[in-house]
């Protein structure tokens, strides 16, 4: 009996460790099963999932995080040159702006759209040779943040330019006649650029595009021109009413072969100029009523040379390729970063209200449902720029984080909604009138837009972040797809074994470090050390759970949205919480925001363990989902949701005058002249309340005693005065802040004919 087990464990290892039995004998008939169970990979799928590069998102799919990878490189700061034109060229735009009148004239001004073209904002990322200002992404991102706390439609109208478009597109690909040309135009805004991607059938999916070019030899003034017809039909296109260089993406064949023996070329990228004989181009869409150019693009056998391809004619069919790896970085700056500004607008200006604004006796901020709400909006004012902050930083040092960038522009927009959504409720009804003393209603209307635009949340939520990440992301899985689909059998037990002892490395590792709380695993700083215990653990969780998914499910994991779309929140909440972790490693852990990223770590760390059970809880096959759960969450939910004196500390931090932490979680946004309707009343009104404080106590203490007789607060001032109980200095100062209070307080009205021409 123990000869025969010696010899069976002997053939097994064998099998297992001499790779010219095992690749027979295991690896060909695991490649047969697996073909039928993962998925197939499109050529249009295989270049979006090759867009980028693997970052930080590769350490959280491999369960053993590298922390010293995140936490040793360095984010790069502005340059002199960059905060200079922050201090000055950017704060002088915001000061221009009127976000209420942009929005009665369903425009900028002209003297603002000469002001954007004359500073180059619209070359912000063009290099200074082409005549650009050749910004690093992080001051792109900053100069996004501070116009978004301004106006939207400002916002948008500078970062689009400097986003996915022929600048970027000119800059990666485009021919050195092409980047001589345009590069100059565009960056001193001679021109003004807009791409042409999104169709009525075809918006995410934008590979499932209608246009189409075909090859063509056509007269042009006497002579053989070869050239395309170009057929196509776009909407949404932001900036397209006043483009005058329109970027374009088409299907192009070329049936007859007249540019080798290919007919179908693929997708494909040209410029038109705005002149081009039948591009119809001009008329405009209404985003929510958010008065920024966007518009229809439309042309039907619209003929034009080769020489419009972006990178010419050779770089025809590369056009999906371009638009991936340009995709890869660009979700990671613009709309997160305009998010950001309305995050740090929402509570900036929240948590002054509250402070002014008096119920019951009392500043609404003492109401602890007010209170939840500002913790919440601090919460993702610090959470939401550490992203912003850490993912531009990679940005910078030369990474093109695909995941994290789709984790960046999903779950930072989606920050910007809930923010905006509390900053509403807690200013009221001063925040749902219409009107210049209204900062919150224009921004409001235009959430939809963040949310929709460069891939719909639900879409990105529920398909790319965890989609493209565990195909990019992890490991082994992207090696074995590409060598099924190659039939090369040497290739897939080489990342086969490798994927089987990656899953049961992680199978000990979770369970060990769910049975342990994650001690003995890599920490950093002290006072975060249990959020660094507990990220390694749920890590390897996350990382164990993906492969239970696409064991059970196999290629199907990615239809079951609901499992995806939990994955999808697991991933984001590691990767959110490392950047608040790199952010304490970089920039130390003060006293006056410790609260803060403590709530903002427990609540994240909660969310994501809730996401992994829901993962757990609704695996099918109730055997290996049952296994699952025990080796990824053997002892169930360790964590719970923050309590409530923490939130206290928080709403106590933010509402606390004279601590800066209110500032310090606003430092990005712009802030108007004291003068000005909005927030610059409001911040002006708060320092009057602020220094009025101590008097108005001295007035209740006075009643308390019965010094004098409870009534108006203006009462109680002036009988305090009368009584000698405060000074007339004092007394200037109370009625002083009483005035401003009522000032700020009120809501824009008109009259019926002025409310009949509103917009």
């Amino acid at each position: 009996m123990e000869l025969l087990a010696l010899t069976a464990g002997t053939a097994l290892a064998g099998v297992l460790f001499i790779k010219q039995l095992r690749v027979p004998l295991l690896a060909a008939p695991a490649m047969k099963i697996a073909k039928g169970v993962l998925p197939s990979i499109g050529d249009t799928e295989r270049i979006a999932l090759e867009a980028g590069t693997v970052w930080w998102d590769g350490e959280i799919f491999s369960g053993k995080p590298k922390w010293k990878r995140l936490l040793s490189f360095d984010v790069q700061g502005l340059t002199k040159e960059e905060k200079a034109f922050l201090d000055g060229p950017t704060e002088e735009l915001c000061a221009m702006l009127d976000d209420h009148k942009i929005f009665q004239d369903r425009d900028l001004s002209a003297a603002t759209w000469k002001y954007l073209k004359d500073k180059k904002f619209f070359g912000m990322i063009i290099p200074k040779e082409h005549g650009g200002l050749g910004f690093s992404a992080i001051a792109h991102s900053a100069i996004v943040t501070k116009i978004a706390s301004r106006s939207l439609a400002a916002a948008v109208t500078v970062m689009v330019p400097n986003s996915l478009g022929p600048g970027e597109l000119l800059l990666r690909y485009g021919t050195d006649a092409q980047k001589k040309h345009y590069l100059p135009r565009l960056a001193k805004g001679q021109d003004i650029p807009c791409f042409a991607l999104t169709e009525p059938h075809a918006g995410s999916d934008a590979a499932s595009g209608t246009s189409f070019g075909v090859v063509v030899k056509k007269k042009v003034n006497g002579k053989d021109v070869l050239g395309m017809e170009l057929t196509f039909n776009k909407r949404y296109i932001t900036l397209a009413p006043v483009a005058t260089v329109v970027g374009l993406a088409f299907r192009l064949t070329d049936p007859n072969r007249l540019l080798g023996d290919k007919e179908d070329l693929g997708i494909t990228c040209a410029l038109l100029p705005r002149d081009t004989k039948g591009l119809e181009i001009g008329e405009q869409h209404d985003p929510m009523g958010v008065p920024f150019k966007n518009g229809p693009v439309r042309g039907k056998k619209v003929f034009v040379p080769l020489d419009v391809i972006i990178g010419g004619p050779a770089m025809a069919g590369e056009g999906w390729k371009m638009l991936m790896e340009a995709l890869a970085a660009g979700r990671g700056i613009s709309l997160p970063s305009l998010s950001v500004g309305a995050a740090e607008l929402s509570l900036r200006a929240a948590a002054a209200y509250a402070g002014v604004r008096e119920q019951f006796g009392m500043p609404v901020g003492k109401f602890e449902g007010v209170r939840e709400r500002l913790a919440r909006m601090a919460v993702n004012a610090h959470l939401m720029n550490a992203v912003r902050v850490v993912t531009c930083g990679a940005i910078d040092a030369g990474e093109h984080p695909a995941v994290a960038s789709g984790i960046s522009k999903a779950y930072l927009t989606e920050g910007m909604r809930v923010s905006i959504n509390d900053a509403m409720d807690v200013i009221a009804g001063a925040a749902i009138c219409r009107g210049p003393r209204n900062m919150f209603a224009r921004a409001y209307n235009g959430i939809p837009i963040g949310i929709t635009v460069e891939g719909s949340n639900i879409l990105t939520r529920s398909l790319i972040v965890f989609g493209q990440g565990a195909m990019r992301s992890h490991p082994y899985l992207q090696d074995e797809v590409n060598a099924i689909g190659r039939g090369d059998v040497k290739a897939f037990d080489k990342a086969f074994f490798g994927h089987v002892r990656h899953f049961l490395g992680n199978a000990v590792r979770a369970f060990v470090l769910g049975l342990t709380r994650g001690y003995g695993t890599f920490t950093a700083h002290s006072s975060v050390a249990h959020h660094y215990r507990h990220l390694n653990r749920l890590s390897a969780s996350f990382a164990l759970l993906t492969d239970f998914g696409l064991l059970i499910l196999g290629g199907s994991l990615k239809r079951k949205e609901y499992l995806s779309g939990r994955y999808a929140d697991a991933l984001a909440g590691l990767y959110m919480a490392s950047t608040l972790l790199k952010q304490v490693h970089d920039k130390g852990y003060p006293a006056s925001t410790r609260p803060i990223t403590e709530l903002a770590l427990q609540q994240t760390l909660y969310d994501i363990e809730q996401a992994l059970l829901g993962v757990v809880r609704n695996l099918p096959n109730p055997p290996l989902a049952l296994l699952a759960r025990l080796l990824a969450l053997p002892l169930g939910a360790r964590l719970t949701k923050p309590k409530d004196k923490l939130i206290d500390k928080v709403a106590d931090a933010v509402m606390q005058p004279t601590s800066g932490v209110r500032e310090q979680l606003s430092t990005e946004i712009y802030i108007p002249d004291a003068k000005e309707e909005g927030l610059g009343k409001l911040e002006a009104t708060y320092a009057k309340v602020t220094a009025a404080e101590p008097v108005r106590r001295k007035i209740g203490a006075a009643v308390k005693e019965r010094k004098i007789k409870k009534g108006s607060a203006t009462a109680m001032t002036d009988a305090a005065l009368m009584a000698n109980v405060i000074t007339a200095k004092e007394h200037k100062l109370v009625l002083d802040a009483l005035a401003a209070q009522d000032d700020i307080v009120q809501v824009d009205y008109y009259t019926p004919a002025a409310y009949g021409k509103l917009r």
